[in-house]
């Protein structure tokens, strides 16, 4: 007989090992069995709270978009302004844990994966939404709407760019200036507008 309340537990320990194992293997060709292993349960427990891989790893892209808009959300709370707001937008797209090895696999294995699932493509399209619309919300306290617009689709360019270079270590940069160079963007083209 199962042990109640152990589902959340056991269903969160799932996720979690998903993300490590993906991490080790920079991908997502991973096996249920590895990933059970990992949590230290069955692979026939996994099954039975997710069915299979491909709704494990739709949890787990689930859970660091959660994970992500929870950050934001409290993050925002302690901002005043629109332009503070902004910056706190910024800020938590580049915060530490984003740069965990197993999160970064798990990201660009989930881009790679949306080439190919409308599942995955759907929920990156919900994290491009609420980046924009975050942006958005503030900008538009700042500026006209249609500049608002035009410096939010840059400033979700820069950060989904410099993530992904820093996530590569393609680009010797650190999170700190990646930080930097996205606030000199929306700031130089805030500036633009009041001229």
């Amino acid at each position: 007989m199962p042990k109640v309340g152990m589902e959340p537990l056991r269903r969160k320990a799932l996720v979690d090992a998903a993300l490590r194992v993906i991490g080790d293997h920079g991908s997502l060709s991973v096996t249920m069995s590895e990933i059970a292993r990992q949590a230290g349960v069955s692979p026939a427990l996994a099954h039975h709270y997710f069915g299979s891989k491909e709704q494990l790893l739709i949890e787990t892209i689930r859970s660091l978009l959660r994970q992500l808009h929870d950050d934001t959300v409290t993050a925002l709370k302690a901002a005043r302004t629109p332009r503070e707001k902004l910056s706190t937008v910024i800020r938590v797209s580049f915060q530490a844990d984003q740069f965990a090895p197993e999160t970064i696999a798990a990201w660009l294995a989930f881009y790679a994966e949306a080439q190919r699932s409308e599942e995955t493509r759907r929920f990156l399209v919900i994290y491009a939404r609420r980046l924009r619309s975050n942006l958005l919300a503030n900008l538009k306290a700042l500026c006209p709407r249609d500049a608002a617009e035009r410096i939010a689709e840059g400033a979700a360019a820069m950060i989904d760019g410099l993530y992904i270079r820093q996530s590569l270590k393609s680009a010797p940069i650190s999170i700190e200036a990646s930080i930097g160079l996205t606030e000199d963007y929306v700031t130089m083209q805030l500036d633009r507008v009041k001229e």
